[in-house]
């Protein structure tokens, strides 16, 4: 079963937690603390896999948990790591967060400009929003989307001159927790396109050995299929995709799911119908939709007047005519599958095209070495899922925009009051902090008040009108500005 959409739920592995422990051995009266350090989570990681061409596995496994670490002990004994939990997916899959959109989004996203806009830009109606945080496009390429949580330190790592027992441990931070999900964009050299009828499944059918359904009726195709075609001695991926009607980039027919497969290819195949009443006015309607959409018209473009079997030479000639009033630039070419007429030239000229466009299959850039043959550009990496982009510089006519560096912001914190005696400090230093505090021991909750002070928060809560017996809140964790004796 063929499968291109999928909700799945992430949890990466949770850090250890830190020990509190000291050394105790005979005639060693003062041994010290030895309590190790819990060990991290496992990462959730997404492994491109040109194997693999469906998401169903998703919809029997919803939920993918990466491993815990373990707690750490004493004699410094470290938590071992959890395992990372690898997940092959499909060579083109593009992997969103799902997140909850605030008051002033959703005000913002359910007005009358937006909401008439064609919902490509990856925003949703409902009160979310999916940030785009992996997009695999080369096999064997992985990406961590979501990370394991640190391990907490054990009271060997506080140990100093003047704190010599400590009794502080760090609890292990949660690993990332969220839903996804997940959109397979087809990976393909050429894509066809063309209104529904135009033939493009019978000239997959006749060009490679896929088999798709063939029927006399529109949208017979409703799931892409891929064929190799095979010409001088080079394949080329081809994808036959659901046809396209007029208003399919605002989502009518099948919309989407046909451009988010069409998407990824590097050439275009445009199929129309010798028997159109005029295929000027069915070219159009298609290149409309692409430009619509995306960079799609931009694409390099190859026009097959399709089902010419015995069809008069001046209908065909007229038919071009009609097509190249509307693009003058364009290459048409008359073909018939069932005939096997006008193929092999067209299957050429589609492997020039795919030469001058510099890809290959699957979407990995290539060279060309002095035989001609394709030599891969460079290896595979690993690549990070990293929160935010630096951008480059202004652009030309715009306002340079003056920003705090990433290790700046950091160190930001906010105060809000919510109550007379309810505080909420947020932060990303803090919040970290906070996660790896133990409210069960008195002495790390008093650590992390010691960091408030030296951060500046509890002089900041003092004038918001905190008082010692006020509830603090940070990363969901709740204690009191001054310890309740």
């Amino acid at each position: 079963m063929f499968v291109d959409t999928a909700k799945v739920s992430l949890k990466a592995g949770k850090g250890g937690d830190g020990a509190v422990s000291f050394r105790h051995e005979i005639y060693i009266p003062k041994g010290g603390p030895d309590g190790g350090d819990g060990g991290k989570g496992g990462d959730i990681i997404f492994r491109a896999d040109r194997n693999t061409n469906t998401l169903v596995d998703f919809r029997f496994t919803p939920i993918l948990t990466a491993e815990d670490g373990k707690n750490g002990s004493g004699q410094r004994s470290a938590g071992r790591s959890g395992k990372d939990l690898i997940v092959d997916v499909p060579v083109g899959t593009v992997v969103y967060r799902i997140s909850e959109l605030s008051s002033s989004e959703n005000i913002r996203d359910n007005g009358s400009e937006i909401a008439s806009e064609p919902r490509n830009d990856g925003r949703e109606r409902s009160g979310s929003k999916k940030n785009l945080i992996a997009d695999l496009t080369t096999d064997g390429a992985e990406v961590i989307v979501a990370r394991g949580g640190s391990g907490g330190f054990g009271n060997a790592h506080f140990k100093s001159s003047t704190r010599q027992a400590p009794i502080i441990a760090e609890v292990g931070e949660p690993g990332e927790e969220f839903t996804a999900e997940l959109e397979l964009k087809s990976m393909a050299d050429v894509g066809l396109v063309g209104l529904p009828n135009a033939g493009k499944s019978t000239f997959l059918s006749v060009v490679s050995n896929a088999k798709p359904e063939i029927a006399d009726y529109p949208f017979t195709t409703i799931t892409p299929n891929l064929g190799v075609a095979t010409i001088d001695e080079h394949d080329i991926l081809i994808a036959d995709i659901p046809g396209l009607i007029e208003g399919a980039s605002e989502g009518k027919g099948l919309g989407h799911d046909f451009l988010r497969h069409v998407d990824r290819t590097a050439v275009l195949l445009h199929l129309v119908d010798v028997y159109n009443d005029d295929a000027g006015e069915a070219y159009q309607t298609i290149r409309n939709e692409l430009e619509k959409y995306s960079d799609l018209a931009s694409r390099p473009e190859i026009v097959a007047l399709t089902k010419c079997e015995g069809v008069d030479n001046d209908i065909i000639k007229m038919q071009t005519a009609s097509i190249l009033a509307k693009n003058p630039a364009a290459k048409v070419y008359a073909i018939s599958s069932s005939a096997h007429q006008g193929l092999t030239e067209l299957l050429r000229e589609l492997k020039q095209s795919l030469t001058s466009a510099g890809e290959d299959t699957w979407g990995t850039p290539f060279e060309l070495d002095e035989n001609g043959g394709k030599v891969s550009a460079g290896p595979v990496e690993r690549k990070h899922f990293i929160k935010g982009e630096v951008s480059a510089g202004p652009v030309e006519g715009e306002m340079p925009v003056i920003s705090l560096s990433p290790d700046t912001l950091k160190d930001t914190w906010q105060v809000e009051k919510l109550d007379e005696d309810h505080f909420k400090v947020t932060g990303e230093k803090i919040e970290k902090f906070a996660r790896r505090t133990d409210l069960n021991n008195y002495a790390s909750v008093n650590r992390l008040r010691d960091i408030m002070k030296k951060m500046g928060i509890r002089a900041e809560l003092t004038t918001k009108g905190a008082k010692p017996e006020s509830i603090i809140e940070i990363a969901g964790k709740e204690f009191t500005l001054v310890e309740d004796w």
